[in-house]
């Protein structure tokens, strides 16, 4: 059990403290689709029990589970067994089918899972089917936003002192630009980060590299999808708390996802969907929204900072 705990220094309120607890290693992760499959099958079985179903089906109640819980996703033969059993029909019983068939294809992300660890991959696969995405960011701009210049001299730069083989950093720039696709589809991310000013001010990358990647951001910002701020260190930070995405999803039919967060780290990200853990990094990301220049402020700061280095 991975277990860390984090202090929110508030003005306006004590110390918070929790602990994140139950986080789940992304490894091995289910899709969303099969998430809200596995959510949609519980919420059909209502008042019967596992038992009852697993022994009209002819199943082991173990299976009827492991469907649930998504740790494997049902083939379509045994989907419509149990739509059957619970007598959905009509416009629902296709929306679940389709869900069912969408949950087996893999993802355009599959094609590079040699090249990437297994945590990048499920946040690929979570960041493209969600909704809503809040950051908070103190270190780098985010993935969404770089460029192919910085992308490259930060991923060359990043993991632990240990050079990357040129042909994996070419990989590593690829995904991360086609990632970038969510923002500019038909059904975009809505996408609001706040910038730590440090990130703007940071020289990880080479000068003209850093005026162009500063100079794109300003550019991305203008997206009706995307909003922008940035938090100057003049401003007394309501939370600190290390860098954080919180991604949400839409409803489908009466289920409701659970919003899931993760934490990046130099070798790993750490996924994590408690209720009361999201909930706390909710809380964060409005304090940290507050406290930052609006967009237009933002672009401004940016634009100046660019401009004189």
């Amino acid at each position: 059990m991975w277990q860390r705990q984090c202090d929110h220094i508030c003005h306006t309120a004590p110390v918070v403290r929790f602990e994140l607890r139950k986080c789940v290693a992304a490894s091995g992760a289910p899709t969303v689709r099969q998430r809200r499959l596995a959510a949609e099958l519980r919420r059909l079985r209502g008042d019967l029990t596992g038992d009852d179903v697993a022994a009209a089906l002819g199943w082991s109640p173990s299976k009827v589970s492991r469907y649930e819980l998504a740790r494997s996703g049902p083939k379509l033969a045994e989907v419509r067994k149990l739509l059957d059993y619970y007598g959905v029909a009509g416009t629902h019983r296709e929306q679940l089918l389709t869900l069912a068939r969408e949950a087996a294809e893999k993802g355009w992300w599959e094609a590079y899972s040699g090249d990437l660890p297994d945590e990048l991959i499920a946040l690929i696969a979570l960041e493209d089917e969600a909704s809503t995405s809040w950051m908070w960011q103190v270190e780098v701009i985010p993935g969404l936003l770089q460029t192919e210049a910085y992308a490259r001299q930060v991923i060359s730069a990043f993991h632990g002192g240990i050079p990357l083989p040129p042909t994996q950093i070419d990989r590593r720039v690829e995904v991360r630009l086609r990632r970038q696709e969510i923002l500019t589809r038909d059904t975009p991310l809505e996408f609001s980060v706040v910038l730590d000013e440090s990130v703007i001010l940071r020289r990880n990358v080479d000068a003209e590299v850093m005026r162009a990647q500063l100079a794109h951001v300003v550019e991305v910002s203008q997206l009706p999808n995307v909003t922008i701020r940035v938090l100057p260190l003049q401003t007394l930070h309501p939370v600190i708390t290390s860098s954080f995405e919180l991604l949400q999803f839409g409803r489908a039919h009466e289920t409701i996802l659970h919003d899931v967060v993760t934490t990046e780290h130099l070798q790993s990200d750490v996924h994590f969907e408690g209720e009361a853990d999201t909930h706390q990094y909710r809380l964060a990301f409005a304090a940290l929204s507050d406290a930052a220049l609006n967009p237009e402020e933002t672009r401004e700061l940016i634009r100046k900072t660019y401009q004189r280095g």
